[in-house]
């Protein structure tokens, strides 16, 4: 039976006013903790949650580098006798020399798997849609980004390129690439629609490319008239998956879609691929070509796992200091189930000397990018959170990940899922890495035999106080 349509665009209005209502509200505020130390807000104690935008950001930011995959792609397109080109240098797509060299200078020496496909048709002439999809990390930014330069004609001081992101953060971070790859064009320039940025009445937006959130730009295009959307060539969406998750978005994007010229150039891009997404996708692209890279597999064939027996928080704060003073980290990441656990074994560990970071719900978007910035810098070498970052994170030089507390659902029984999210971390894409997981109690060495028996893998005990044993476990 086909899904029903989505009438996305049936409450724009009132969207968009309820929206104006809520135009200077901040984007976040920081959850206040009691001064006194005491058992805090509720909120210390449970699981962290996050929006579908900050995770994708929390994504994108900690996976700057490109992440290399094994996993082949997925097209589809409408006309299966059509060429489908694929390039495997970037020199290949006869870009213009200062774009070339803007692309080098980023550090990309050789397309991703998703670029190959995606470039030659994203800069074939007479222009495609597409729709793409892969998770953070893969090159989509960098593609689509490639895509929007090229096709900037310097000469036409009028908006030539639209791309639209869920929120201000993610737009920057959009932006950011933007700027760094055409460092050597100065003739394009770049303009942010996001909060924060204004303009006198009257004027005429000159610049080339305009990147910015729905609210924003419908109201610069509509409302004061900044520029044109009819003169728009290429239109990006960005973030998709997170588009539609957000309240109010879907239909902002339509209205700004209808007001585009039909021989607009549409690139679509996600992370993930759900029905939902593609109902969206195809009142936006018409006769794209879909890309899809599948998902490459979390295992833990190549992480050793092992439990340590402590009696309580501070036995468990020994083991962790034990196992630092016998084996050379790179770099660890700590799980805990709670706020207040992360709280007090960064303060214990601190005044230890140790260069450590706490990542929790309480941060604001900036705190949070900017802890994650530095602990993939290398300036911190732990970094203790919470459930925030159980998923997407890629850093190269983790070659430890302890939780503090096993990872349990709401009936307190084990979340295997959040367990291989967790300790996949350590060994991506064939590097080997090591798990430790605390056991203070009887229900937690159940969790930890419930876990075992999942996966079907050997979780070794761990004698913490032996530092023979532990040496063992670092060669």
């Amino acid at each position: 039976m086909a899904s029903p349509k989505v009438d996305w665009a049936k409450y724009t209005d009132e969207q968009e006013s309820l929206a104006s209502k809520v135009t200077n509200l901040g984007i976040s505020q920081p959850t206040t903790t009691p001064q006194d130390g005491s058992e805090s807000s509720k909120s210390d104690e449970t699981e962290d949650q996050i929006s579908p935008a900050e995770k994708s950001l929390l994504q994108k930011i900690i996976r700057k580098g490109l992440v290399e995959t094994t996993k082949d792609l997925e097209i589809q397109r409408k006309d299966p006798t059509s060429p489908l080109y694929s390039i495997k240098t970037f020199e290949a797509l006869h870009l213009k020399p200062a774009l070339l060299k803007g692309v080098y200078a980023m550090g990309f020496n050789a397309p991703s798997k998703i670029q190959e496909t995606a470039l030659p048709t994203l800069l074939a002439d007479p222009p495609q849609n597409m729709i793409a999809q892969s998770q953070s990390g893969t090159g989509k930014t960098a593609a689509f980004v490639l895509a929007m330069l090229s096709r900037v004609d310097p000469n036409k001081d009028y908006p030539q390129v639209l791309c639209l992101s869920p929120t201000y953060e993610l737009a920057i971070q959009t932006g950011e690439v933007a700027a760094k790859m055409s460092q050597f064009c100065p003739e394009i320039k770049l303009k942010y629609a996001v909060r924060g940025e204004e303009i006198a009445r009257g004027t005429k937006i000159t610049d080339h490319i305009i990147i910015g959130t729905p609210g924003k730009v419908l109201d610069w295009a509509i409302k004061f008239r900044f520029f044109d959307l009819r003169k728009i060539s290429v239109f990006v969406l960005d973030e998709a998956d997170v588009m539609i998750a957000t309240q109010g978005h879907q239909d902002q994007c339509i209205r700004i879609h209808k007001l585009l010229p039909r021989t607009c150039q549409m690139m679509f891009f996600s992370a993930t691929y759900e029905t939902a997404v593609m109902e969206f996708a195809e009142i936006i692209v018409s006769n794209p070509l879909i890309i899809r890279l599948l998902k490459e597999e979390e295992s833990l064939d190549n992480i050793k796992q092992y439990y340590v027996k402590c009696k309580n928080m501070d036995e468990k704060y020994t083991a962790i200091t034990n196992i630092y003073g016998v084996i050379t980290i790179g770099q660890a990441i700590i799980f805990c189930h709670t706020r207040k656990t992360a709280g007090w074994l960064a303060e214990k560990m601190s005044k230890d000397g140790h260069a450590v970071a706490v990542l929790s719900g309480d941060l604001t978007v900036e705190q949070r990018i900017a802890v994650l910035d530095r602990f993939r810098a290398g300036l911190e070498k732990v970094l203790i959170t919470t459930n925030v970052l159980a998923r997407g994170i890629d850093v190269e030089q983790v070659t430890i990940v302890v939780n503090f507390d096993l990872p349990i659902d709401q009936d307190r029984q084990a979340d295997c899922a959040t367990y291989l999210h967790r300790i996949g971390r350590t060994g991506r894409f064939g590097k080997s890495g090591i798990a430790i997981n605390l056991v203070d109690s009887s229900h937690a060495m159940q969790v930890c035999q419930d876990i075992e028996k999942h996966f079907g893998k050997k979780i070794h005990y761990l004698d913490a106080e032996d530092a023979e044993e532990i040496e063992k476990i670092g060669a």
